[in-house]
């Protein structure tokens, strides 16, 4: 280290922890260059003497009035001659780092501490900042851009987004736990690549999420790169190198469907990483969610999901599922239910555990249905299925208002997807005709206006327009909204996908109270 030219008693000086950013100057902050310029030691790590990436990055805004401590690690591998091992050379090296930093502290000097990325994630520093804090009259941390958010910029791929959760994985944990962890993963990024290339790879493949990752190198510096993991190989990665697990959404085709290679991968998964007891047998559970709110999921439904091992079902109902360490999930959009179906299937057959999820009762306008269809098939004749039962948006939308489904009453999906408009028309006069009430799943989309429109004026020719008419947005939600209007003053125009509407019958009566409007349907007619 530089010599100081006075050790006069000082009050002790200010501790800075600086991230630099991922290995670029492009990435350095204005708040870490004051902080640099301001120091009057810079301190860092390096391998050997004079070789720090993190210096390289701030060396331009270093004067020479400024002490430099360079903090060489004994060692960077297991392999050391020390008594003590990696362990007892690391423990030496960090003590000889605090006293020589302390003694710059308690001199009054203030000292930076330069870390790569952020200091406050997977960060070299953050050691030596716990044992100098106590010495160091004020500390202060300066955030700095990480290799993880630097490498979704450059793949241009957002770390997450809407419910998505990212998972940041050190490369160098366990392999199971490397494995549980990015089967879980919505997103994620690891970190600490080099040496672990291989078991990163690896697990990844048996995690399933090998298709969807990419390398990328060296970010901000002199060979950068962006690689899918699937084709690279340990000489593609380098120390300085991240893999971004992609999410899942982002693997489908044009229509929203999984792609033909994503659904062989999967598939192919289940018959070479079947990891499940030989004398176990592998079964489909099909199960519901309910409407929303986490208490309206049966314990009998979390008892089937905490035993499986792969949960498949529409992107949005996965997400409600807490996953457990070693549960594989496998998303996809909400309109390829027989894909999904036969893929749960297959991985069943192999001997897994799957749950195919699906929100409210599945047995309702949900996956139950298309489980059974896909299991009519010779090819999946010992396979279990089981299916149980939910709770139903119907349920969930009623007892909001009271009881307007407390008599006879009908279901109904305006969705034409799968059933064409004069079937579903019919079954409205049916329903209008015979004076019951009917709750209304997939009322509306997007694109889909003009069906509930005609369903009103349908219903109208048999109902005067005092008749209550429920409509519920995002029922068991932060969001949830719930109307009472009548036939007459119904309006279309606010109700979407996330939206139940109920109209009642004849005898189905609202009035006021203290505490909203509430809404049942009599139990008798009048004689």
């Amino acid at each position: 280290m530089n010599t100081p030219q006075s050790d006069q008693q000082l009050p002790a000086g200010t501790l800075y922890g600086i991230g630099v950013g991922p290995g670029s100057k492009q990435y350095l902050t204005v708040a870490a260059i004051d902080a640099l310029q301001s120091a009057d030691v810079i301190a860092y790590h390096c391998k050997h003497a004079g070789s720090s990436a993190a210096f390289r990055v701030v060396e331009d805004y270093v004067d020479a009035h400024q002490m430099i401590e360079e903090l060489v690690y004994p060692v960077t591998s297991g392999n050391t001659d020390h008594p003590g091992g990696y362990a007892g050379a690391m423990a030496d090296f960090y003590r000889d780092a605090v006293t020589r930093l302390s003694a710059h502290l308690q001199a009054g000097r203030s000292v930076a501490v330069i870390a790569l990325g952020d200091p406050m994630l997977h960060s070299s520093q953050q050691h030596l900042f716990r044992e100098l804090r106590d010495v160091a009259a004020k500390t202060t941390i300066i955030p700095g851009i990480s290799s993880v958010s630097a490498a979704c910029a450059l793949t241009e791929q957002p770390l997450a987004e809407d419910h998505q959760i990212a998972s940041i994985i050190p490369a160098t944990c366990p392999y199971d736990r490397l494995v549980a962890a990015l089967g879980a993963c919505d997103t994620a990024v690891v970190i600490k690549l080099g040496r672990t290339f291989d078991k990163v790879r690896a697990a990844a493949e048996e995690a399933g999420v090998l298709h969807r990752a990419t390398v990328v190198t060296r970010i901000g510096m002199s060979g950068q790169r962006l690689i899918p993991l699937a084709t690279a190989t340990s000489d593609d990665a380098p120390y300085f190198s991240v893999v971004q697990i992609h999410a899942a959404e982002q693997y489908t085709d044009a229509q929203g469907k999984p792609d033909s290679q994503d659904v062989d991968r999967a598939r192919k998964f289940a018959a070479d990483n079947d990891h499940t007891d030989a004398t176990n047998t592998g079964g489909v559970v099909v199960v519901g969610l309910g409407p929303g709110n986490p208490q309206w999921t049966t314990p009998e439904t979390s008892a089937a999901l905490a035993e499986a091992d792969t949960i498949i079902g529409y992107d949005t109902y996965v997400r409600r599922v807490q996953l457990r360490p070693g549960q594989r999930a496998l998303p996809s959009d909400n309109m390829v239910e027989i894909e999904r179906a036969v893929m749960a299937l297959d991985f069943a057959k192999q001997g897994h555990r799957v749950a195919v999820v699906s929100s409210g009762d599945p047995g309702v306008f949900a996956m139950a249905t298309a489980v059974m269809e896909a299991a009519d098939d010779p090819a999946f004749a010992e396979v279990p299925v089981t299916v149980l039962p939910g709770m139903t948006a119907a349920q969930a939308v009623a007892s909001r208002v009271g009881a307007p489904l407390g008599h006879d009453f009908g279901m109904i999906s305006l969705s034409n997807r799968l059933k064409p408009w004069s079937i579903i028309a019919r079954r409205i006069h049916a329903l209008a005709g015979a004076d019951m009430a009917f709750a209304v799943y997939n009322p509306a989309s997007k694109t889909r206006r003009e069906q509930l429109v005609e369903m009103f004026a349908i219903v109208s020719e048999y109902r005067s327009g005092d008749t209550p008419v429920i409509i519920a947005r995002a029922v068991g939600s932060d969001s949830e909204q719930v109307t009472v209007t009548t036939l007459a003053k119904v309006d279309p125009s606010i109700v979407d996908m996330r939206t139940m509407v109920i109209v009642g019958a004849s005898t189905t009566t609202s009035y006021e109270t203290a505490f909203g409007t509430r809404v049942y349907t009599s139990r008798s007619y009048p004689s």
